[in-house]
């Protein structure tokens, strides 16, 4: 790529952003007269939303986990019932990936496959490989390709009943089907730009010991600046540490989220973050059992719609990255202040597509929001509704009230709600029986177990032994000492043992 193809793709050149497909900068649009009045139609200040939720889990990609939907007959036929015969889903589950010897395999529901140990966890397969390289060694040369670090279980999808509590939020609210991961890299930088619309040059899961936490100004920055009440709850390890000492006043349990929440004193800005360590991970990172990120989702959730705050609230779900499962969406390149035409330093280059959900009274229902979206539409949002900044587009020369040029030229994720004639009936009921999550791996990495036909596309010679399993970056921060020193208490809550099945 040319320098002058990197601007025009960046929209650097032009004045615009020239990507094929959806478009991230929320323009100005007229509305038919059949139209329902949207919420970003009306001021920030009347705006009918004054509680947003954010819970962040781990390491799925939108065909890997929502594809489906493309397929729910019922659902598709609602949606046009609704919005039209163009409502569609863009999701593809049954793909096929070369491996580097040229044989090809097909992308296989993981629940059904026989023989697997586990398949709720994926025990005895490879992590798939959701590293800087190894994410664009994806997107070059596809999932199974030289240098994608992945085996077979990159390639498992799971259909509607693996996911009781996220197919039913799916199917009663808000997908968005073209929200990407903000960085084709791991967790580190995607979380960072999810509270700060940056990563610091960072492309791995590396800590910030030599500033003693992240320097740069965040989300929470902002909203303690302009007096906007603000929480951030988490399980057991607070990702809010990334930032060293700075942002431990906002720090709470996750037990406090419950009974704020029904005592119907959340602050407006509310993230929620799952467990990560190992014996009661709710995650879903692979290695955790999905059905235990269903239960932490659920209750979340539920505490969240029996509260007083529902009806003037919104309920953000999505996921940190793809995690190197399959995804058929290339993804694009967004305007960042470290743009690169070397695409190995290039922080533009967001990743694949995620899983993402938006519920609330004012959310249109059984609708797909086919826009171009990536974590810092979260910011985007909480900065109009809180922070004075404009509804749509990259406001006025002189104006501050964004974080980076990534949140600045965001989709709004706004955009996606009405701002009338709310519906407070959640749709489903809220007590949606979950199973019982499985032991844990007592094992990580080695070839997968056992091998399906046609063989998988590795070899013991390119496969690792397996070893004990791997440790989430957040934990190994842990025993690394990182929260301690950053004032932070680790205190596990025991509903994660509920969620995890680990109580007993």
């Amino acid at each position: 790529m040319d320098r002058r193809e990197f601007l025009q793709r960046t929209g650097l050149l032009g004045g615009g952003l020239l990507l094929g497909g959806p478009t991230l900068l929320g323009g100005r649009r007229t509305r038919g007269e059949d139209e329902p009045r949207g919420l970003l139609d009306g001021s920030a200040k009347d705006a009918p939303i004054d509680t947003v939720v954010v819970a962040m889990m781990e390491n799925r990609s939108f065909d890997h986990y929502l594809g489906w939907l493309a397929d729910d007959e019922r659902y598709v036929e609602r949606g046009k019932e609704r919005y039209g015969r163009r409502f569609r889903v863009d999701g593809n589950q049954r793909q096929e990936f070369a491996a580097p010897d040229g044989s090809v395999f097909e992308t296989a529901p993981w629940l059904t496959q026989t023989g697997e140990p586990n398949p709720y966890r994926g025990c005895g397969h490879l992590d798939p490989g959701h590293q800087w390289d190894q994410g664009r060694a994806q997107r070059d040369f596809g999932f199974l390709g030289a240098g994608a670090a992945n085996d077979i279980y990159a390639l498992s999808y799971y259909e509607r009943d693996a996911l009781p509590f996220l197919g039913e939020l799916a199917r009663e609210f808000t997908v968005f089907d073209q929200w990407h991961a903000s960085v084709l890299g791991p967790t580190y930088p995607n979380r960072a730009y999810l509270h700060a619309a940056q990563s610091g040059g960072y492309k791995v899961n590396v800590l910030p010991a030599d500033t003693a936490g992240y320097p740069f100004a965040s989300i929470w920055d902002r909203l303690g600046a302009a007096g906007v009440p603000a929480k951030y709850y988490g399980t057991d390890l607070p990702v809010i540490a990334l930032w060293g000492d700075r942002l431990l006043a906002y720090n709470n349990p996750i037990d406090a989220y419950f009974s704020d929440a029904a005592a119907g004193t959340l602050p407006n800005v509310v993230f929620v973050d799952p467990a990560f360590l190992t014996a009661n991970r709710t995650d879903d990172h692979p290695r955790a059992d999905i059905r235990a990120g269903q239960r932490f989702l659920r209750d979340v959730f539920q505490a969240f719609a029996e509260s007083k705050h529902w009806k003037r609230g919104a309920f953000i779900v999505t996921y940190d990255e793809w995690g190197g499962f399959f995804d058929h969406v290339p993804p694009p390149i967004l305007p960042d202040d470290l743009a690169n035409p070397v695409d190995a330093d290039n922080f533009g280059q967001a990743g694949f597509r995620v899983p993402a959900v938006i519920a609330s009274p004012y959310a249109r229902r059984g609708f797909v929001d086919h826009h171009l979206y990536d974590h810092t539409s979260v910011l985007r949002f909480l900065e109009w509704r809180f922070l004075g900044a404009p509804a749509r587009g990259p406001g006025k020369d002189g104006d501050t009230w964004f974080l980076t040029s990534r949140d600045r030229n965001a989709r709004n994720l706004g955009a996606s709600l009405l701002g009338e004639e709310p519906d407070r009936d959640v749709g489903f009921d809220l007590d949606v029986p979950i199973g019982e999550p499985s032991p844990i791996c007592t094992q990580d990495g080695g070839p997968p177990l056992p091998p399906p036909t046609p063989p998988v596309p590795v070899t013991p010679a390119t496969v690792p032994a397996p070893a004990a399993i791997e440790k989430h970056s957040f934990e190994v921060a842990m025993d690394e000492g990182w929260f301690e020193r950053m004032g932070y208490k680790v205190r596990p809550s025991a509903m994660a043992r509920e969620w995890a099945g680990t109580s007993t």
